[in-house]
């Protein structure tokens, strides 16, 4: 009988250590699925926000139309970011909390595919879908080392921050156009487009080498709540990105303006030279500002000027005369002597008789 009831206690033990096993296989199941998406869970957290409606009519409010200015001037700049107006885009070279520079800004929206990309040809920008680069093809010719990442059925490239060429960076070419609105009677200024340049260390010593375009109009709205710190002595972060482009708070030299034979200024003028050349352009874009609007003639304008402080200088001094004269005639009647009346000689009465 002692065997009889044995047997359901060993049924039960059975079924317990089962229900125990299969729930460490559960908790094991979970593991290995998180394992293997952990990569993406890392990447989602790292990845920049969406843009949200309010951000995309903002960014479409700002862009400025210049297709129909009947004044246009197309100048190529060179931004030397070791340069101290420039260096708020340089620094930090490293992400520090969570605060990074432009061009690891540029470079995680490039790999996250919410900002196009297009191919640098010299001479030409050509902002369409045939020209858009391969990401991949940049890392492998940049040597950038990368992870590749399969989310939604898409391959991903995943590069590490310690890996962006950040610090590698350290110029951005800006292509900007100054325009006349007619309508509007508006002389301004309008980024078009930055292409950030890598220096490498080859055989030969420091290369450099341009990676892509991008529009600044795509760029915008992802960088327009970036604060920055723009001066040595103030460090509170008062002005964002889009305040530092907008503002024209960079220093950039002219190499080339938009010309008919499409050739940049050392091709023309010797290299002694450039900087006279770039002072004249400079000028030229601010005498055309100053053509826009009439101005009196000045000479006019000074001799007008000097008769009236001529008048009114004469006016002025002969009050002042007039005000001591009334001051002084008080003075002198009190002093002067009232003269004596001569009185009628007086006739004797004895002698007229």
């Amino acid at each position: 009988m002692k065997r009889i009831y044995f047997i359901p206690v060993l049924l039960m033990c059975a079924l317990m250590a089962a229900s125990v096993a299969d729930a460490q296989d559960n908790r094991r199941t979970p593991q290995v699925r998180r394992s293997g998406d952990r990569n993406r869970e890392r990447n989602e957290d790292k990845a920049l926000p969406e843009l949200t409606v309010r951000a995309q009519q903002m960014n479409e409010q700002m862009t400025q139309d210049i297709g129909n200015s009947r004044w246009m001037r197309v100048i190529y700049r060179d931004l030397d970011l070791l340069d101290e107006k420039n260096a708020p885009l340089y620094y930090p070279t490293r992400p520090v909390n969570g605060v990074s520079n432009l061009c690891a800004t540029i470079f995680q929206l490039v790999a996250e595919s919410k900002l196009p990309a297009f191919e640098y040809v010299d001479g030409y920008e050509i902002f369409d879908e045939a020209h858009l680069i391969d990401f991949k093809e940049v890392l492998d010719r940049f040597e950038i080392m990368y992870e590749t990442v399969t989310i939604d059925n898409r391959s991903r490239y995943v590069v590490n921050e310690s890996d962006v060429p950040s610090e590698e960076v350290k110029s951005f070419y800006v292509k900007e156009a100054w325009f006349f609105d007619q309508n509007n009677s508006v002389y301004d200024v309008k980024l078009l487009a930055i292409c950030p340049f890598i220096y490498l260390n080859r055989d030969f010593g420091e290369q450099r080498s341009p990676m892509f375009w991008i529009r600044y109009e795509d760029l915008r709205p992802y960088v327009m709540n970036t604060y920055i710190m723009t001066s040595n002595i103030n460090n509170a972060k008062t002005f964002t990105i889009d305040d530092y482009f907008r503002l024209r708070m960079f220093d950039g030299e002219i190499f080339k303006t938009e010309n008919l034979l499409n050739i940049p200024l050392n091709a023309y003028v010797p290299e002694d030279s450039i900087q006279f050349e770039q002072a004249r352009i400079e000028k030229e874009l601010v005498d055309f500002k100053e053509s826009l609007w009439f101005k009196p003639d000045t000479t006019q304008l000074l001799a007008t000027d000097k008769k009236t402080r001529r008048a009114a200088e004469r006016a002025q001094k002969k009050a002042a005369k007039e005000t001591v004269k009334q001051q002084q005639q008080p003075a002198n009647e009190k002093q002067a002597k009232p003269k004596a009346e001569k009185s009628a000689p007086a006739r004797s009465v004895r002698r007229g008789r």
